[in-house]
């Protein structure tokens, strides 16, 4: 009879998860596995090696609507919802390997779900239609909501005939596509049957409603009810705290919420506090109420809100990221980093992170907001399950004197981490990972007994009491090469609360500017004459085309290998970390080629007599079949010339002296045949 009581009582707890949309005491951080036009860092393959470092840090990775629009997109004008997801991002095949990688990573993946509008195929009024597990799914215009488009929508339906949803919409009017009826049956149906194939089928963890605020709360909590993701989150923006709880009520099923929602009035917080003064922080989200903070999903920044380029400024935090993020790593709610910051402060973030799970914060952590404020600077005090931590925020924060009851375990630039001494633990501020250079880990004695030491190893065993003594708040150097840090607090004799770091530190690489030079070929469609290079960098984000207008530099100059033309440019590779993309067309821009990014390296290039669903041409990297002898017209030098500059493989790995090996090198600007 217990066992049946205690399984009900386990049923029922689950069930009450589900109901409510995000699971309450929850210590999970999670990543925007993109950003605006993030194409070529964000690929499935590209996120999908970065699985075993993300799972350290992230419990959930929110990644681009993964379907296909019809066209190169971030997929806001989503089309195809079950029948081809040959997205911008990659392909189908490694959008299943992310997923499923990510799992094994403990990473749960976050689905874009766009069903506010839809895209249509021709017309107005004509949407896919798609066959899965033999049942077919379509849209009718009569699923469109009555006031589309400020009317517009109705009038065009009226000229040519067609019947629009008798309903008008239930939310805010978009006029980029159709605004669906969420009304009607058949859209419930079809939308209920897309999610079920994104959880069950392709392995969403949960979802990330695009644009709530088109369409009532109430659909969310009907479709949620029906699906039952772990993880729901709705995108109300709005800095108005308030119409984002009306919103979250909205959702209700048995009178409990059935989503989280992003909490962009702490975004306007913190936004408003980095541009004024930290000290006037009047704190107004989802986080500091009692009520909502178990469905607050804080963020700073996010492709919206960031800024673009100079015709797209949109509305970003142009400085102090860090405490920006600092600020949110250290309160309740559930915390999501952009995935800019992440890439440039990542060293910072993993230690805030570190900081977060050693402290024990939840979702449902108590946060006193404001609880210390003075002239450039505000702190934030947390207690979580396991322990206390404050930060402190803002370019004075070096100015806050802490009580003897905190010790301080981070610092950065504008931010400070402090935690409790009743935690007893040791403390090392570098968070494991990939470094480049000389490192040193600082290791702080979070205690309140006087005596407390610190012992450690840098070979992996368990430190003991005879193990290598550290004062609290030492620095020591790390080696060249593998180290597992372990170190452990003493106190008494006895050695307790070890803490492990992982770190691959390689020597630092000495970088030249080189050049490469980029050859393609587009005789199998017919392009003989020469044709338009667009080129770029992403990171940094710079133009490389002379032109600065598509559809780029019209390049005339070839040379012939084995009765083909080779069109070529040279490029100038700045940094170890700087790679060319480039989309080849005809002079008038169409037709034109997929993109092929991240060169970084001499490379030849062939346009194919194939089509992606873009109608866009497919290139080949050919660059492994071209026969020696016609990558370079450089000279050809004996093993005996000797020179004082820097020697360089192909793809612009430094060697430590002139080669012996035969091959191609780039020297001195040029590529050199070494026989």
């Amino acid at each position: 009879m217990k066992k049946i009581y205690l399984t009900l009582v386990a049923l029922l707890a689950t069930i009450n998860m589900f109901a409510q949309g995000w699971p309450a005491n929850y210590s999970g951080v999670m990543l925007q596995g993109f950003y605006w036009d993030s194409f070529s860092e964000s690929k499935w393959t590209k996120l999908e090696a970065q699985a075993p470092e993300l799972g350290q840090y992230f419990n959930l990775v929110w990644i681009p609507q993964s379907a296909y629009c019809g066209n190169k997109s971030m997929g806001y004008d989503d089309l195809y919802w079950f029948s081809n997801y040959e997205s911008s991002f990659g392909s189908e095949s490694e959008l299943r390997s992310l997923i499923k990688t990510f799992k094994n990573n403990g990473i749960g993946t976050i689905a874009d779900v766009v069903i506010n509008h839809r895209k249509n195929v021709s017309t107005w009024f004509d949407f896919p239609v798609e066959t899965y597990k033999g049942v077919t799914y379509e849209m009718k215009s009569t699923d469109i909501c009555a006031n589309d488009d400020g009317g517009k929508t109705k009038k065009e339906a009226d000229k040519q005939g067609v019947k629009l949803s008798s309903n008008n919409d239930t939310g805010t009017d978009w006029d980029g596509m159709r605004d669906l009826d969420h009304s009607s049956e058949n859209v419930q149906t079809i939308v209920k049957a897309y999610l079920d194939m994104l959880l069950n089928d392709f392995g969403y963890a949960g979802f990330r409603y695009d644009m709530v605020k088109g369409y009532s709360g109430k659909f969310t909590g009907i479709y949620n009810t029906a699906i039952k993701p772990t993880y729901s989150i709705g995108e109300y923006w709005d800095g108005n705290v308030s119409v984002i709880k009306n919103w979250l009520n909205a959702t209700k099923v048995n009178e409990e919420i059935t989503s989280a929602a992003f909490d962009f009035p702490i975004r306007y917080v913190v936004r408003d506090a980095i541009n004024g003064k930290w000290s006037n922080v009047k704190t107004d989200g989802l986080a500091n109420d009692p009520a909502y903070k178990q469905y607050a999903i804080t963020f700073v920044e996010n492709h919206d809100t960031e800024y673009r380029s100079a015709s797209e400024q949109q509305d970003p935090i142009r400085k102090d990221t860090l405490a920006a993020n600092a600020y949110i790593l250290a309160s309740c709610g559930t915390p999501c980093v952009f995935y800019k910051h992440w890439i440039d402060c990542k060293q910072d973030i993993k230690a805030m992170i570190n900081a977060r799970q050693m402290a024990g914060i939840t979702n449902t952590s108590n946060t006193t907001f404001n609880a210390y404020k003075g002239d450039g600077f505000n702190g934030i005090l947390t207690t979580g399950t396991k322990t206390s931590l404050l930060a402190i925020v803002g370019p004075n924060a070096n100015k806050f004197e802490v009580s003897n009851a905190y010790a301080e375990i981070l610092n950065g630039y504008h931010y400070r981490y402090f935690m409790s001494k009743k935690a007893n633990v040791a403390w090392v501020n570098l968070a494991s990972g990939e470094y480049e250079g000389a490192q040193k880990a600082k290791l702080v004695a979070v205690s309140n007994a006087d005596d407390a030491q610190l012992v450690y190893t840098t070979d992996g065993t368990e430190p003991t009491a005879s193990s290598k003594k550290a004062k609290s708040g030492e620095e020591i150097e790390l080696p060249i090469g593998e180290t597992t840090l372990k170190v452990g607090l003493l106190v008494d004799g006895a050695v307790s609360s070890v803490i492990t770091r992982t770190y691959q530190i390689t020597k630092p690489a000495d970088f030249e500017p080189y050049d490469i030079t980029v050859y393609a070929n587009a005789d199998q469609v017919g392009w003989k004459d020469g044709f338009n290079f667009w080129a770029w960098c992403e990171k940094p984000d710079e133009n490389l085309t002379a032109t600065n207008k598509w559809p780029g530099d019209k390049v005339t100059q070839c040379k012939e290998i084995e009765g083909k033309k080779w069109y070529y440019q040279t490029y100038k590779i700045k940094s170890k970390d700087y790679k060319v993309s480039f989309v080849f067309s005809t002079g008038t821009g169409t037709p034109q080629t997929v993109d092929f990014t991240d060169i970084n390296k001499n490379t030849y290039l062939e346009v194919l007599n194939e089509k992606n669903n873009e109608g866009h041409y497919k290139i080949k990297d050919v660059t492994a079949d071209m026969p020696t002898t016609g990558i370079t017209d450089a000279p050809v030098i004996d093993k005996t010339t000797s020179t004082n500059n820097a020697w360089y493989t192909l793809d612009g790995m430094k060697m430590n002296q002139k080669p012996q090996q035969t091959g191609i090198y780039i020297h001195q600007g040029k590529k050199i045949v070494i026989r």
